[in-house]
């Protein structure tokens, strides 16, 4: 439990300042609230994500309904980007007191964030690549853990990271947050009850990525560990297009680089077979046979996939295909009708590849009485959250599974991976999804992990 991990000392906000930490931030404010009720979190990686999604989305439940939920500390390699998420988090609690605030602590290296014992929580908010090893050190550090998904690089990586969380009593939340979205819900709720039958195919629409970015090697910005950035990938040369942006928060090259990451197949395809599987029911399993096909770049930096079909068939005989053909969502189709959900902000109602339509729908039938039918008390009712974050700290609080646990979420990144593996190879890929090993294809075979370099290997 929180409580077990360390003591908290009463002091007065003054204190608390000079002292460089805002857990003491006073309780007038925040809420009376004892020790084991207060969670210390840090946040690894300050950039476009945690700050649009991950911090508010912990600021939010600060001293709410008695809890104390308290990001501390910031992290990043760019020095620059700590002091920013040091403001950032400074302004937000500034707000909240109606004083000036500037207590939150700041760290380059994430190590020394994670052996601060007062912290008892992370957000790991940071490129895909650098996913699983983070969270591995935090759950053996014994931090609980808000992983941005996908779950990581390679599906190796993947496993080792959830059988580390599955040998330690760390709450690990992926951040598939569609699951804390209510048309998601009611969609698998429709779908596993039988309201469109027996499930027959799957359609899950993507959207994509661009080609470009200049290759052109550019000097490493001062303040910017650019090494470490580049962690147990091959070491390149620095462009801003390859990387991030130096100044602003939009979104970064790194996005379309296969080296941290496969594209818009695992970075939206995450949540979207996420959400696929929790309808069919096949959250801790996979497809058995991959294939398909898809469009690279030939020119230019980034090289990511484009244009893209691929096909999944599961063990139950159900095929999932995903591609930029279909509107952007989840679409299930049963002998007795179909069911398509999908976000109603953030999002276009056409991939990229097409021309957005007018407005945004995010729940529909091919019957629209599908959707009124009630759920009996005898029939399957999806874990209920609110909220992805929130959910989270509740779960540090209860000790119970999340939302979005590691193994499920590992699942869904598994499955992107080996339609990756399929784009990259153009073979009918043959998966166990038991032994997690692909049946008789060695150059397959060998896309399920990469060289790790030296000194970032996964432990």
């Amino acid at each position: 439990m929180v409580s077990t991990r360390r003591k908290f000392m009463q002091s007065s906000f003054a204190g608390a300042v000079a002292a460089g930490f805002p857990a003491i931030v006073p309780s007038s404010v925040f809420g009376a609230t004892a020790p084991s009720n207060r969670i210390s979190i840090g946040a690894i990686g300050v950039g476009r994500i945690s700050r649009g999604h991950d911090m508010p989305g912990v600021l939010q439940f600060t001293g709410v309904a008695g809890r104390d939920n308290r990001i501390v500390a910031v992290c990043d390699l760019s020095v620059e980007r700590v002091e920013l998420g040091k403001q950032f988090v400074n302004d937000a609690y500034s707000k909240k007191l109606g004083s000036a605030y500037s207590g939150t602590r700041g760290y380059s290296d994430s190590r020394e964030l994670l052996a601060n014992k007062e912290i008892d929580a992370v957000l790991i908010s940071t490129p895909d690549h650098q996913h699983a090893r983070l969270a591995v050190a935090a759950v053996a550090a014994g931090k609980d853990v808000y992983l941005q998904k996908p779950a990581s690089l390679t599906i190796r990586e993947g496993r080792i990271m959830v059988d580390h969380v599955t040998a330690s009593d760390r709450v690990l939340q992926v951040g598939s947050q569609q699951r804390s979205w209510k048309q998601f819900a009611r969609a698998v709720e429709l779908v596993r009850n039988g309201r469109i039958g027996t499930v027959q195919r799957v359609e899950i629409g993507l959207p994509g990525d661009p080609s470009g970015g200049n290759p052109q090697p550019m000097p490493v910005p001062a303040g910017f560990n650019y090494d470490a950035w580049l962690g147990s990938t091959p070491e390149v040369p620095y462009t801003v297009d390859r990387v991030m942006p130096q100044k602003g928060f939009d979104r970064p090259g790194w996005l379309r680089m296969e080296q941290f990451g496969a594209g818009m197949i695992t970075g939206w395809g995450a949540h979207h077979v996420d959400t696929a599987h929790w309808g069919m029911d096949t959250e801790i399993t996979g497809p058995v046979e991959i294939w398909g096909q898809a469009q690279f770049p030939t020119e230019g930096l980034w090289n990511v996939h484009g244009p893209f079909k691929t096909y999944g068939r599961y063990a139950n005989g159900v095929v999932m295909t995903i591609s930029g053909d279909f509107e952007n969502g989840i679409k299930w189709i049963g002998d007795k009708g179909w069911i398509f959900v999908c976000r109603d902000t953030g999002t276009t109602p056409t991939s990229s590849f097409g021309s957005p339509a007018p407005t945004i729908v995010p729940l529909r039938a091919s019957d629209p009485a599908i959707l009124e039918s009630a759920i009996g008390p005898a029939e399957y009712h999806v874990y209920t959250s609110d909220d992805q974050h929130g959910n989270w700290l509740d779960c540090i609080h209860s000790r119970k599974a999340p939302v979005a646990p590691a193994e499920i979420g590992h699942r869904a990144c598994s499955t992107c991976l080996l339609h990756w593996i399929a784009m990259k190879t153009e073979h009918h890929v043959y998966w166990d999804p038991k032994s997690e090993t692909i049946q008789g294809d060695d150059i397959a075979a060998s896309l399920l992990s990469r060289h790790q370099r030296h000194p970032y290997e996964i432990a």
